[in-house]
């Protein structure tokens, strides 16, 4: 699994994917915290990791899209599907491959508010919370993008369908309005993403979360698994 996940990794950075999607999530992260220096209040820092949750979740499917598609349309797949590497390392790496990549992106928004901290006091609790909530949501998407991209050749299509589904994931709970059953209201409300997500943006560690994201991510890595060893037996 390292050896997939490093190689996977170089290949972000042997292309412009990775450093187009870095230099992205970090200038619209520092036009926004340009805009609270302007305002000369720390208080304005969780309005910034609120209106970039969307914008990064939208980005997600730049960084998932190549991860299988790119192999089958060149046929580079072949020699994955041959290695003696397990299906569940290969998933395992692809995944953390992007993931790291995310995380990378995300970690660096850290640095204007270390600077901002030492002319303010920002609620850290909330910041932090703001970034792992951030980090587990998009580890979740990640693993889910990953799983479209091994269902097609085409890039584009795969991006689109893991952009389609992150827009679903992100309005999902606002369907509860249209629904009257109690139930099905609860069963919305369980699957919302959005819902798990909220309590980090308060600064609360929510365990139920955290397991509920690790739970999307393990399922989605080992649906990826069974579709790499579906196509190494036929």
């Amino acid at each position: 699994m390292k050896a997939i996940t490093k190689r996977e990794f170089k290949a972000y950075f042997t292309s412009p994917i990775g450093y187009v999607f870095i230099a992205v999530i970090l200038a619209l992260y520092g036009y926004y915290f340009f805009q609270v220096l302007m305002l000369h209040s720390s208080s304005f820092i969780s309005s910034v990791y609120a209106t970039m949750f969307v914008w990064g979740m939208m980005f997600i499917p730049i960084l998932t899209m190549r991860t299988f598609s790119e192999e089958m349309k060149n046929k580079t797949d072949q020699a994955l599907l041959t290695a003696p590497v397990g299906v569940t390392a290969i998933a395992a790496g692809k995944f953390l491959a992007s993931f790291a990549v995310f995380a990378i992106a995300m970690t660096a928004t850290l640095i204007p508010v270390l600077i901002i901290g030492f002319f303010s006091a920002p609620s850290w609790p909330v910041i932090l919370g703001n970034y792992l909530g951030s980090l587990l949501y998009g580890a979740a998407m990640i693993a889910i993008g990953t799983y479209i991209s091994s269902l097609t050749q085409s890039q584009l299509v795969a991006a689109i369908s893991t952009f389609g589904i992150s827009i679903l994931l992100l309005v999902i709970d606002q369907l509860t309005s249209l629904v009257t059953d109690d139930f099905t209201v609860k069963i919305i409300n369980w699957l919302s993403f959005t819902t798990r997500y909220q309590p980090f943006t308060k600064g609360i560690l929510s365990i139920s979360s955290i397991v509920f994201f690790l739970s999307v991510i393990a399922v989605f890595i080992f649906l990826t698994a069974r579709r790499i060893e579906n196509k190494r037996w036929r």
